[in-house]
């Protein structure tokens, strides 16, 4: 057994009629396609479970292994990512940038991370190319010491997750005498809504759940203008689409099927960033009294078999993976880990006072009731980036 890289994400949220996309799709949306088919792959075996998923933070950790990458390892990696050959780092230098601007007034917080075993011989170009392109901190451990080592990382993520994800890594993940490297990348999100729901207009109400019973939840409840449309799946099925925005140019997205018979899976499969901006591009403003669950949800995913399945398989094999261009060692990667965890509230969505606009209606304005199974997305609106998500039969 050679020496090989543990892979992981923490991703956080406090808190696809399809379209054509542009023929030239912006880097954040080429790497949310990629962790919108892990989501596809993930829901396929927990089709009646919540789950929740981080498109762009699969992208943004394959993205910092892919300087260290070359031959095969390297090719998989950027055909699954649809990256141009000659190396995508200034544009997601850029998209970075716009994702965690100071001027925006949700915060967004994107942190990357190597750990790297004490007297590994790292090359220092990628670690440069990860730094300047990521931001990326690099800390060195002892992973013989698999306790002190894991305790470290996860002081890392809890501390860059505002205590929403408190621990990613278990000291059994770790090989004493074979890890070399730790990837992490980590993504909080504290979005308001640009118009929040009033506390005391929450209620008891019913929501159908995905096995046919039913559970009493906290629905929210607000009287407001929002952009709604109907889209429909290629096999001529209707959903309903409503657009929630943030303060700043983040949206969630609510998809929810018409019929009460028609499930998730019959949406899910065809969601891509062509197929939300479709959605988008459908949406109207409309007076309505919408109802939404008060949610909160945390899920941990191995990435292993979906990447994998989506053809990255060279990385995880010990005698294929070549990754020479962050050591003389020949490495691969052990494990690659997702945990993220939402809360959405009737102020907004946080990992852990906005202005109200009360509209009176002259007539009864139509109801919309999210009260079954819906997949929500939160999306970068001026790059087309889906941060988060998520699958939620279980409020």
């Amino acid at each position: 057994m050679g020496p090989y890289i543990t892979l992981s994400l923490s991703a956080c949220l406090f808190l696809c009629c399809w379209g054509v996309l542009s023929q030239s799709p912006s880097y954040g949306e080429r790497g949310s396609d990629l962790g919108i088919k892990v989501f596809q792959q993930v829901v396929l075996s927990r089709p009646q479970e919540n789950v929740l998923l981080s498109p762009h933070g699969i992208a943004s950790i394959l993205g910092m292994l892919l300087p260290g990458a070359d031959g095969v390892t390297r090719h998989q990696l950027v055909t699954a990512l649809r990256y141009k050959k000659n190396g995508p780092y200034k544009m997601l230098k850029r998209l970075h940038k716009s994702l965690t601007s100071k001027f925006n007034q949700d915060i967004v917080t994107i942190a990357n991370a190597l750990f790297t075993q004490q007297g590994f011989d790292i090359h220092e170009k990628f670690v440069a190319t990860n730094k300047a392109n990521f931001q990326c901190e690099v800390r060195t451990l002892d992973f013989a010491n698999t306790d002190g080592a894991s305790a470290s990382i996860n002081s890392w993520v809890k501390n860059h997750t505002k205590g929403m994800i408190p621990r990613l890594i278990e000291p059994q993940m770790l090989d004493p005498a074979f890890t070399r490297l730790v990837v992490l990348n980590s993504i909080y999100f504290k979005g308001l809504w640009k118009s929040r729901f009033q506390l005391e207009n929450t209620k008891m109400r019913n929501f159908h759940l995905a096995d046919g019973t039913i559970s009493k939840v906290p629905m929210m409840s607000q009287l407001n203008v929002f952009n709604i449309g109907q889209a429909v799946t290629p096999q001529g099925l209707k959903f309903k689409v409503v657009e929630l925005p943030y303060h700043s140019n983040i949206s969630m997205l609510i998809a929810l099927p018409l019929e009460e018979d028609m499930s998730l899976s019959a949406i899910i499969p065809h969601v891509s960033t062509a197929a939300v901006q479709g959605w988008v591009r459908l949406l109207t403003q409309r007076k309505v009294r919408l109802l939404l669950p008060r949610f909160s949800a945390e899920a941990e995913v191995d990435l292993k078999d979906s990447l994998s399945a989506l053809g990255i398989t060279d990385m995880f094999s010990m005698g294929k993976a070549d990754f020479k261009h962050i050591s003389t060692e020949p490495l691969h990667v052990s494990k690659a880990l997702q945990k993220a965890k939402i809360e959405v509230t009737e102020d907004g969505t946080k990992a852990a006072a906005a202005t109200t606009a009360i509209l009176l209606a002259r007539s009864s304005p139509p109801w919309v009731t999210v009260d079954r199974p819906f997949l929500f997305i939160v999306r970068h609106n001026p790059t087309g980036t889906i941060l988060f998500m998520g699958q939620m039969n279980k409020p």
